[in-house]
């Protein structure tokens, strides 16, 4: 039986039908994700399945005693609550009924009598029930437990910790109500490469049924066992992760257009029919007719797909060939070193990524780069016509009480890209802002929303090196692939900060990683190339260091000065390895093959999701171990030659 069910849902504001018959259904163990375009009415879904508010119109059906915990977006806490309490908040209702139990304890303690104390123990043995129920005896024990899991400081002060680590707060104040459903907005906002890994984890071991908001798609590869599209007021079910759903969609959407291109012909076939002369209107049918005019009908009521964000960015005058030059660039905090000792070139055309934990100094790094910030050691060298363009994902830029179109266009009408003069209007409708909305204040629009229309801004000007600090935040699926396609064709240079793994592979060029105590180093390609080399780094060093220490002095006799230094060759066991590499290469790509053909079928997540999960994350290793053997293969054979 399903936890949670709702059927012919109905949601409109105005005359906007955000949800529109729609069904939906979460089982024991799903972990499902939401996704949608911006303003589909995700979020609304999200609060109606956490009782937050009510359909238009609907029926719904939940499980008895079903305990659902709602984390917003944006989770608010009293800043001079300890950590410890901030959590305990979530055992409210516990905590209320334990108190009461104390009083009822108490005032039996006082020695009541007859009808008082009959209805006192009453009182009690109801209370008792709750409190076993809602395993409230041990409330505190459930919250240490619950921190040291998570790893926060009981102690610390809310105030004091850093988005990513209250977010973390926020998890650990639902997940010590021990829900039967968890629900969650944007949950990967405000965390790091490592906060995210870590929410994946936790999740994927959760054995609550799970509904989340994300638009991360990494995330969503990893984390769901299926995907639910709100798209045009209908809940759409797709069995298996993000990929999967991907194969599916692009499929539906190929049927879809092929139904309603044949919808039309008949239909303009029926129009000519009708207005035919008097003869024909003499013997036409009237159930003809009839179903003409249920035609009309069902084609008016078509709502078709929306349209995507028309992305082209100004283009400036080129640079000059070298961006930026650091040598040996050094920069101090107080006793905190953020960049030490870093040496980079940046050239026109890069497409560099900035990886690394909140507060690494990925600010100041960029800042040095472009020549805003003096290094306290080593030299910048900044290149020549630098028209630079920023994207600031506080959303400091826009003016709140500013309209639409005062922001796009201060003082015109117009708007000039590469040459071309557009009407504001249009340029707006490009970025899907209706044309009653450009005198709308930016205060009245959704965090989204406002992405977009920075976006909008940004590429209204003419640039030759964009700055973009976290652009993929509240973006939704299509615009963040319309914008990585925007990106890897523009001709000038990206400087790019983001948590958006997927992002970072799809644009990146090279990735500048933080490594700790304030060294940098530069790697080529993008996000999952940044780790498979850091990581066969680390792997190396560990392996070398020990030889390192045992390995005897070399000898420095005469007679080997003078021997000429023999080519390499192949040992015995390196030629036995050489040999057995196309076999085991071989078995790897077989296995990779059957586990995408079993990952394929999205229904392998809904029978068996554990067994989804494990192949999946099969299926990456096997990438990693094709890749290490393939080094290893050209290795030995160019040794050998």
């Amino acid at each position: 039986m399903s936890l949670y069910t709702i059927t012919g849902a109905q949601l409109a504001f105005g005359h906007v039908a955000l949800l529109d018959h729609a069904d939906f259904s979460l089982e024991a163990g799903e972990r499902v994700g939401l996704i949608g375009r911006n303003g589909a009415g995700k979020s609304s879904l999200l609060k109606i399945v956490a009782e937050l508010s009510r359909p238009d119109d609907g029926l719904i059906t939940r499980q008895s005693s079903l305990t659902t915990v709602y984390v917003p977006q944006e989770p608010e806490f009293d800043t001079d609550d300890t950590v410890f309490d901030a959590v305990a908040a979530g055992l409210t209702h516990a905590r209320a009924l334990l108190d009461e139990y104390d009083a009822v304890a108490n005032q039996l303690s006082d020695e009541a009598e007859g009808a008082q104390y009959d209805e006192l123990m009453s009182r009690m043995n109801t209370l008792q029930s709750a409190l076993d129920h809602a395993d409230a005896w041990n409330w505190s024990t459930r919250v240490a437990t619950t921190l040291q899991q998570i790893g926060l400081n009981g102690e610390a002060r809310v105030g004091s910790l850093s988005g990513g680590m209250q977010k973390r707060v926020a998890l650990a104040r639902a997940l010590v109500v021990q829900p039967d459903v968890l629900l969650l907005d944007e949950p990967t906002n405000h965390l790091d490469f490592d906060g995210i890994r870590w929410l994946e984890e936790l999740l994927v071991s959760l054995r609550a049924g799970l509904l989340f908001i994300t638009h991360d798609r990494a995330f969503l590869d990893r984390v769901a066992t299926r995907i639910v599209e709100l798209d045009r007021g209908r809940l759409l079910s797709y069995p298996g992760n993000f990929s999967a759903y991907q194969t599916r969609k692009a499929q539906q959407l190929e049927v879809e257009q092929v139904e309603a291109a044949k919808a039309d012909k008949l239909l303009a076939q029926e129009e000519v029919w009708i207005r035919k002369g008097v003869e024909a209107r003499r013997t036409r049918s009237v159930g003809r007719i009839a179903r003409l005019v249920e035609m009309r009908n069902q084609r008016a009521e078509r709502r078709n797909v929306q349209g995507n964000v028309k992305l082209d960015v100004g283009q400036g005058e080129k640079s000059g060939k070298i961006v930026a030059e650091l040598t040996d660039v050094t920069k101090r905090y107080g006793s905190r070193t953020v960049v030490d000792n870093f040496t980079a070139t940046v050239m026109r055309g890069d497409k560099i990524g900035f990886v690394g934990p909140n507060g690494a100094g990925k600010t100041t790094l960029l800042k040095m780069i472009l020549g805003e910030l003096a290094p306290d050691e080593g030299t910048v060298r900044i290149g020549t016509n630098l028209q630079v363009a920023y994207f600031d994902q506080m959303r400091a830029q826009l003016d709140l009480e500013k309209s639409l179109a005062d922001t796009i266009s201060p003082g015109s009408e117009w708007v000039e890209v590469n040459g071309q003069k557009k009407h504001v209007m249009s340029y707006l409708g490009d970025f899907l802002f209706a044309p009653e909305r450009a005198r709308s204040p930016i205060k009245s629009l959704s965090g989204g929303e406002r992405n977009r229309l920075l976006l909008a801004r940004l590429f209204a000007r003419p640039a030759n090196v964009l700055v973009l600090d976290e652009p993929t935040n509240d973006l939704d699926i299509p615009t963040l692939e319309l914008l990585e396609e925007l990106l890897t064709e523009y001709d000038g240079t990206v400087l790019l900060v983001s948590h958006d793994r997927a992002f970072l592979d799809n644009v990146a060029t090279s990735v500048i990683a933080a490594e700790g105590g304030g060294k940098w180093r530069e790697y080529v390609g993008g996000f999952t190339d940044w780790q498979i080399q850091r990581d066969r780094s680390q792997q190396m060093a560990a392996q070398q260091a020990p030889k390192e220490v045992v390995k005897e002095a070399p000898k420095d006799s005469a007679a080997e000065r003078n021997t000429p230094q023999r080519a390499a060759k192949l040992s015995f066991k390196e030629q036995r390895e050489l040999e057995a590499l196309p076999q085991q290469i071989a078995e790897l790509e077989a296995e990779q093959k059957s586990i995408g053909a079993h990952l394929e079928d999205g229904s392998l997540f809904a029978k068996n999701p554990q067994e989804g999960t494990r192949l999946t994350e099969r299926y990456a290793e096997i990438d990693e171990a094709l890749l290490v053997a393939l080094e290893r293969w050209d290795e030995l054979e160019s040794k050998r030659k």
